[in-house]
């Protein structure tokens, strides 16, 4: 058995080397680019040089995109393409590698990728016509305006298939581990790790929220979620990954599954108590509206509390990172003087990362058991509560 001193030494040693490896991923995927951007503006008869762009740079790792970028090497970005599916009423569905876009260079079968050398190109407005979306063009390379409906498989998605594959793995092999080994044997390599946490979320968090014996119903769906938003948050740490959780459209359909399955296990009561409370008659058009808003903003509250504290945590690290290129940009010896500083500060941010990404699939997860509860207790029940 690991000792719990082994184990600290262990994590910090992860946490060290995960900094090291995300900074370096960091300065081969960005300095290059922009030392390539300080050459283009130091042209002949001006003396202001472009510096790092900072804000280019940190939106570019948090947003999606429609292929995987790894690192740049020579000024040459290295990307993984992805599938591109594109559907219009005209052409029906057409389907290509995100390669033939050439990372937004060229338009491909009647389609093309908005970039900011486009837009600056052709003279478009960048709020109508979003970076990173995919537009019909013309003949002439122009949008056409005409809807179409992309159903790609961009790096959000795919990372989030590959979480979704990886906790199918997981949980089938501590399934098959109970299975061969029986449920009276103690657990045995990752099944030791995972009892626990399970065995704690429906004792601490489904059982006493959820009333009655409807838990054991609610308890794979909660431990669902639990660990489905863990592995991403998990994910989402490592050097060259997505940003899945830290995304506004993920957080959203979490809530709306959560939500959903929220209302469908509703009851009389609940509706009772929410249309018509026991107050004065006089009260009820004032409180019957409040009810009702906080049905809804109650995923609201989940949607935006993950999506901006994973997304608040990526944006501090890679904003530290960016610290050494900036002071870089202005003097070289400084760049290297404050790479330890990044390094320690990193080294933090990261350890509290780890934490947050425990605690926000933790949070989620409570938050939603906790509304079930809600609204599936009985008259009685909320009596005795409200005594």
């Amino acid at each position: 058995m690991i000792s719990l001193n082994l184990f600290k030494h262990r994590l910090v040693a992860l946490v060290v080397a995960l900094s090291i490896s995300g900074f370096c991923s960091f300065a081969y995927a960005e300095e290059p680019a922009a030392q390539e951007h300080g050459e283009h503006a130091a042209a002949p008869g001006h003396e202001e040089k472009k510096g790092f762009n900072a804000k280019e740079v940190i939106l570019g790792h948090v947003k999606d995109a429609h292929d995987w970028h790894l690192l740049d090497i020579s000024g040459t970005p290295v990307t993984m393409p992805l599938p591109v599916i594109v559907y219009s009423k005209v052409k029906g569905f057409t389907v290509f590698s995100s390669s033939h876009f050439h990372h937004g260079h060229v338009a491909y079968e009647g389609y093309r990728l908005v970039n900011a050398h486009y837009l600056e190109e052709k003279g478009l407005s960048a709020a109508k016509y979003m970076e990173g979306k995919i537009i019909a063009v013309d003949a002439n390379d122009m949008p056409t305006d005409e809807a179409i409906y992309d159903l790609s498989m961009t790096k959000n998605i795919t990372s989030m298939l590959i979480g979704a594959i990886l906790l199918i793995w997981l949980m089938l092999s501590v399934a098959k581990t109970y299975t061969t080994r029986g449920s009276k044997m103690a657990p045995k390599g990752f099944q030791g790790v995972i009892e626990p946490v399970i065995i704690f979320m429906r004792d601490e968090v489904v059982k006493p929220n959820i009333p009655g014996k409807h838990f054991e119903k609610y308890t794979p769906f909660i431990l669902t979620i639990f660990f489905f938003i863990l592995i991403n948050n998990l994910l989402g740490l490592l050097p060259g990954s997505a940003n899945v959780t830290g995304n506004l459209a993920v957080t959203a359909a979490l809530a709306l599954i959560s939500f959903l399955a929220t209302m469908f296990s509703s009851n009389k009561h609940f509706w009772a108590h929410t249309l018509n409370p026991p107050v004065p008659g006089w009260v009820k058009p004032i409180l019957v509206p409040v009810e009702i808003i906080g049905i809804f903003t109650k995923p609201v509250s989940l949607m935006i509390r993950l999506f901006a504290n994973i997304l608040a945590g990526h944006i501090i690290i890679l904003s530290i990172i960016s610290l050494v290129f900036i002071f870089g940009s202005l003097n070289q010896i400084a760049g290297y003087g404050f790479l330890p500083i990044t390094i320690l500060f990193n080294i933090v941010m990261m350890m509290l990362e780890l934490l947050v990404a425990f605690i926000q699939a933790f949070i989620f997860a409570n938050l939603t058991a906790v509304f079930i509860g809600q609204v599936m207790e009985e008259g009685h029940s909320h009596d005795e509560k409200h005594h």
